[in-house]
């Protein structure tokens, strides 16, 4: 089975109530599901191929649903359904806020790789403030959608071993590469899990994390308004981002 098979499923039998699906929302940027909170996860729309069967195979039929239910779609083979269950999946976890403190992915993956070798698996918005600080820098990210400077190819093979510092996309959850990533980290190197679709959940701890950011929604109405408007995460309005890390 694959690793981002095996996370998907440990955080599904994480979920400990269920609770009524309020709001779909399938947006170019962020997919968004209300239940006990706002669960947010990238919607993967240049994922997307064109395809006569439907993305949705229940597209305007979902309501009324259990998250539980709603968050099986996962483990869907189709990328979409795979946003919206994992949307579904993080409105309903168990999040302990306590153990939550407000810093971004940026001044964390700082805080640990001054001067060290840093790897991240998709191109941020921070990547090039973070490469004068880094020993080195590698950014990695799939053929097609790489920027300048970044690897698109085998080099990954040869590479992430030797970083000290690796912050992996969370949408690796949904494209279904976290396997193919996580085999080729050093044991001893600092793992973090990034981006909004990231679930704040200790099952990632189980499977070798030991940083996650992400963010909370805290206003929801200002968030569904920004995503179904267009917005990228910078412009998303209402969330709250947060680290959480393993207990040493």
């Amino acid at each position: 089975m694959e690793k981002s098979e095996l996370v998907l499923k440990d955080l599904l039998s994480a979920l400990e109530t269920d609770s009524d699906v309020s709001d779909i929302r399938t947006c170019v940027f962020w997919t968004a599901v209300c239940s006990l909170r706002c669960g947010l996860a990238s919607t993967m729309a240049f994922s997307i191929q064109p395809s006569e069967v439907p993305q949705v195979e229940s597209a305007g039929n979902l309501l009324p649903i259990g998250a539980k239910a709603l968050s099986q779609l996962s483990l869907s083979s189709r990328i979409l359904e795979r946003a919206i269950g994992l949307a579904a999946i993080n409105s309903m976890l168990p999040i302990d806020e306590s153990v939550c403190v407000d810093l971004n992915a940026e001044e964390e993956i700082r805080s640990l790789g001054t001067g060290k070798k840093i790897a991240i698996i998709g191109h941020f918005p921070f990547v090039k403030r973070l490469r004068a600080e880094a020993q080195e820098l590698w950014v990695f990210e799939l053929p097609g959608r790489g920027r300048t400077g970044d690897i698109t190819g085998k080099e990954i093979e040869t590479l992430l071993p030797k970083a000290d510092v690796i912050a992996i996309s969370s949408t690796t959850l949904l494209n279904h590469s976290l396997g193919s990533i996580i085999r080729f980290t050093a044991p001893d190197a600092v793992k973090i899990m990034l981006g909004p679709s990231t679930p704040l959940s200790p099952v990632l701890f189980d499977h070798g994390f030991d940083i996650l950011s992400g963010s909370i929604v805290v206003d929801q109405n200002q968030t569904l308004k920004s995503i179904s408007q267009g917005a990228n995460f910078r412009q998303v309005r209402g969330v709250r981002k947060v680290t959480m890390k393993r207990n040493k």
